[in-house]
Formats: C-alpha cells, structure tokens, sequence
C-alpha cells in the first residue's frame, strides 16, 4: 500500500527527480536514446509531430524527454494561410518509463466562426499583416508564435494564426542542446486579433525548431 501511494505522488512531487530516455528522430514513429536525470518536477514525455503545408506532409518529428507535467494533456495543432502543424503527447511517471505512443489530432475542416490574422516570418521575431485565416474545429484560439534561437548564430522566426488551447496552455521552459539555446512563445486569445501571452517550449520539440525553423 504504501508503494502504491508512493507511486501516485510521483507526477506532482517537486523534490523528486526522475530519470527519462531523450532522443529527436524525423521519419519515425519511435526513438530511444540517452539516459537523463530530469529536473525536479519533470516527467517521462513522447511526443509526435507531423508538419502539413499545401496539403502535403512536409515532415514528421517524434521525440521523448523531460516535461512539466502540465504539458501531458491531450492532442493539439495549429494553422497558418498555407500549413498545419498536428502534435501528440503522451507521459509516464516511472525511471525509464516508456509513454504510450502519442495519438494526433482528428482532422476538422469545419469552420468555428473564429478569424485570425496569419503570416509566417522567417528572419523575425515578429509579424504583422492584415491577411486572416478562418479557423477550423478545435483551432478556437489566435495564435503568434515566435522562436528565437540563440548559438554560435541567431535565429528568430514567427507566425501568426489558429490554434487549439491544448497548444497555447503549455508552460514556459527553455532548453539548450550542444551549445544551443532554443526559446518559443506561445501568445493566444480566444478572441479575434488579440493575445494574451504565455510561453512554450518543450526540450524536445524545442529542438526540432533548430532543425526546422518552425514548427
């Protein structure tokens, strides 16, 4: 009984420290990689992510790492004018746990009555424009994304428009890997044209915004 409740209290006890598999791989469904000690309050993560533009899948990321566990929550996706990013996570709360393989979002091209504004940046931690994108499904949030990646060069790129609230309730957190410091923010509303700002940025998926620009 008492390794029961034990077990329980993992996920939200903050002076435990687990140990998680951290890998990146684009093409595949699965990684393994290095063992790693997370920080206190982190978990086990996989995460899945596949990049649309034009209606055709540009790429696909899969990865697992240490999280907070408030980013272990369901499917979610986000569009621009021309593309759609669709993410899956999934956590586990045990040393070298394995997570569940990720489940993407459904796709839904009803429109929710939400209009944004949409650009995409690729030398800018900003955009602006008057060009708008009527959201779809579960998209019900505007979105302005920048990522700003900071080494032995910079890199800072944006874009503007819908996104689920599973992708904008995500936490801040910033990573660095081989020298690399990679930051995203993360500003929605749920109203039109507005934000209301807060900030994201998983290891893993932080990573994959070297490698890809954006997400």
């Amino acid at each position: 009984m008492a390794m029961e409740i034990f077990m329980k209290i993992i996920p939200t006890n903050l002076c435990y420290s687990l140990s998680c598999i951290e890998c990146l791989v684009q093409g595949a469904s699965f990684c393994t990689g290095n063992n790693v000690t997370c920080p206190p309050g982190r978990v086990c993560a996989a995460t899945h992510t596949v990049n649309i533009e034009d209606g055709i899948q540009k790429n696909e990321f899969c990865g697992r790492s240490c999280v907070p566990e408030n980013q272990c929550q369901g499917p979610g996706s986000f569009s621009t004018y021309n593309s759609k990013s669709k993410k899956g996570f999934s956590c586990c709360y045990t040393d070298n746990c394995t997570p569940t393989q990720p489940v993407l979002p459904d796709d839904n091209f009803q429109p929710n009555g939400l209009t944004c504004r949409t650009c995409v940046s690729a030398n800018s931690s900003w955009c602006y424009t008057e060009d708008t994108i009527q959201c779809t499904g579960n998209e019900n949030m505007c979105l302005l994304q920048t990522n700003n990646i900071y080494g032995s060069s910079k890199l800072s790129t944006a874009l503007r428009g819908c996104a689920t609230k599973s992708i904008c309730d995500f936490g801040t957190q910033s990573s660095t890997s081989g020298g690399v410091n990679t930051k995203v923010s993360f500003s929605c509303t749920s109203g039109s044209f507005a934000l209301r700002s807060s900030q994201f940025v998983s290891s893993v998926i932080a990573i994959a915004v070297a490698k890809m620009m954006y997400f």
